[in-house]
């Protein structure tokens, strides 16, 4: 274990003195910086001590007797040192208090709680948490791990010593030796922050490190399809059943703003009709669990008319056979390139495309949207409205250049 600085001190509380004009001896442990007080239960007036020497004044029985107790607490806090030590495990001031007093409650340790909370999480997969969900924190976990070994060399680190600087020094870890871009290592930064939240919450940190430290996400411009772009998709002749399948998928994610794992656990029972006859998707997002009710636009109804004898769909297994998120993202990629679009085409491009070129370009009230795409909070759907916003504020300009050149010609023709 990495060498250490210890030191103890005893003292008075000057201000606390009592009816007799005497004040409380404690004794101040420090360990690398970081101090623990314990009191003495016994009182001295102020006058007799000397706070030089860190001992009561004179050689009468009273000051023999405090200075020879001091000693014995002195050799005795030395001791639970020395043995903390020969433990080869990192320890604070705190503990040589608790182990004074008697408390051998052990003292949390970061990994350990980090891991607990990650085997509860998936344990709780499909009931409360996404498979993706673990899987972050999974690798949240990794890079803390790795993190503590590059930083500290150790296995492990106790959760009382995590401080602002920790959190400064695991951001750049992420950002320079886990080459991580800004946005990423903030997640991962975010995710740690819940377990420190929960130990906070658990007394096992006194005071949260993330008190002034502040996460400031870098705004990102999220590609979508123009109308046109989109139509082409629609309209490209296809002979193969794979590539086909996968341009359904994906116009279906646009009509209905749907991300691809919901389309694939999408089977016939969630297709139901709506009091005004028409059919509505009624479903709950993989991802955050939030209710859905999508009415169906007459081009996601055709693509479900389309597979509707499928034999998987007979089944009752899903409303279009999608291939892998995987395989479809390739097959994607084919399209675009059939479609002469640069863009990189995802699954999750649709859900975006959704957001902007079918709905809130067509005066969706952003609401409705954020509803749709089964959205907690209107904040994320307002993203999406900044993309619309500039846009338009994109043709009006092209709009302003051919007026002007309408102006020019008007004025030269006088």
């Amino acid at each position: 274990m990495a060498a250490h600085t210890y030191s103890i001190l005893f003292y008075l509380k000057d201000k606390r003195l009592d009816k007799n004009g005497k004040a409380s001896i404690y004794v101040r442990i420090t360990v690398d910086g970081r101090r623990a007080a314990l009191s003495l239960k016994r009182k001295v007036a102020p006058e007799h001590w000397d706070s030089r020497m860190n001992k009561v004044k004179g050689k009468d029985d009273e000051a023999k007797e405090l200075n020879y107790y001091m000693t014995t607490i002195r050799h005795k806090l030395n001791k639970i040192h020395h043995h903390l030590v020969e433990e080869e495990k990192p320890f604070s001031a705190q503990d040589i208090k608790l182990r004074f007093l008697g408390g051998h409650e052990p003292y949390k340790m970061l990994l350990d709680v980090f891991e607990e909370h990650n085997k509860q999480m998936k344990s709780l997969i499909g009931r409360e948490f996404a498979l993706g969900t673990w899987k972050r924190y999974n690798t949240t976990y990794k890079h803390v791990a790795g993190f503590v070994k590059k930083q500290f060399g150790k296995n492990d680190f106790p959760i009382r010593d995590i401080d602002h600087k920790f959190i400064t020094r695991l951001e750049y870890f992420l950002k320079f030796t886990k080459e991580c871009n800004h946005n990423s290592a903030l997640k991962y930064i975010n995710n740690f922050k819940k377990i420190i939240r929960m130990a906070v919450a658990n007394d096992w940190i006194q005071k949260d490190p993330f008190y002034n430290y502040k996460v400031k996400f870098k705004e990102v411009e999220r590609e979508y399809l123009t109308k046109q772009e989109l139509e082409s998709i629609v309209n490209l002749e296809i002979r193969m059943p794979r590539l086909d399948i996968v341009r359904d998928m994906f116009v279906f994610c646009c009509f209905t703003g749907l991300a691809y794992i919901d389309v694939k656990k999408l089977t016939p029972n969630n297709i139901v009709p709506h009091i005004d006859g028409s059919q509505w998707i009624q479903s709950a997002r993989q991802k955050t669990r939030s209710k859905l009710g999508i009415p169906l636009l007459p081009s996601a109804m055709e693509i479900l008319e389309k597979y509707e004898d499928h034999p998987k769909v007979q089944n009752g297994e899903c409303v279009i056979p999608v291939l892998s998120n995987q395989k479809s993202n390739a097959y994607l990629k084919e399209i675009a390139d059939r479609c002469g679009i640069s863009k990189n085409l995802t699954t999750h491009l649709a859900r975006h495309t959704f957001a902007t070129t079918v709905t809130l370009s067509n005066g969706m009230p952003i609401e409705t949207v954020g509803k749709l795409l089964g959205h907690k909070n209107l904040r994320t759907t307002q993203h999406y409205a900044k993309i619309v916003n500039k846009k338009v504020s994109e043709d009006m300009a092209i709009l302003k250049e051919k007026l002007s050149h309408v102006a020019l010609v008007r004025k030269s023709s006088h």
